[in-house]
C-alpha cells in the first residue's frame, strides 16, 4: 500500500470492489480507521475488505447496535462502530487488544476514537454527489 492513496468510485458496487482488492493485500494486524459522514459508503468498503480476506461480504453488516463484529475468513476481521459511543466508552472495547489480536480490525467512524493507533491506514470516504464517493488512503503516524 502506497503512503496515500485517491481513489474516486462512481457507485456501491465499485466502492466494494475498492475495499476487496485492498482486502487482498491486508496482513495480520492490520488496522483501518474508517472516517466518513453518514452514508458515505463505508460499510459498503467493510463488506469489499471481507470478501478480499475471504468472507462472505453479505454475512457483514452495520454493527451499530452490537458495537463489534468478528468474522473468520483467510484473517480474523474485527469490524467495529463507533457511530454511537465516544470518549472513554472507546476505550471500554478493547481495540488495541483486537488491533494486536492478528486479524484485522476495521473501525467505523475513527474519528471518535480519543486517540488513533499508530501504524494504522485512515481511509476518508468523501460523498461528492449522486453515487460518486472520493476514498483518501494514507498511513496513520
Amino acid at each position: 500500500m502506497t503512503p496515500r492513496q485517491v481513489v474516486t468510485t462512481r457507485s456501491e458496487l465499485e466502492t466494494t470492489a475498492f475495499g476487496e482488492r485492498l482486502g487482498r493485500t491486508l496482513q495480520p494486524g492490520s488496522t483501518l480507521l474508517l472516517v466518513g459522514d453518514l452514508g458515505a459508503g463505508k460499510t459498503a468498503l467493510v463488506r469489499g475488505i471481507a470478501k478480499g480476506v475471504g468472507l462472505d461480504p453479505d454475512e457483514v453488516s452495520s454493527p451499530t447496535f452490537v458495537l463489534v463484529n468478528e468474522y473468520r475468513g483467510r484473517l480474523t476481521l474485527h469490524h467495529a462502530d463507533l457511530y454511537r459511543i465516544e470518549g472513554a466508552a472507546v476505550d471500554d472495547l478493547g481495540l488495541e487488544e483486537l488491533s494486536a489480536s492478528g486479524g484485522v480490525l476495521v473501525i467505523e467512524w475513527a474519528d471518535r476514537m480519543p486517540r488513533p493507533f499508530a501504524d494504522a491506514v485512515r481511509i476518508t470516504i468523501t460523498n461528492k454527489g449522486g453515487n460518486v464517493r472520493e476514498i483518501l488512503v494514507e498511513e496513520n503516524r
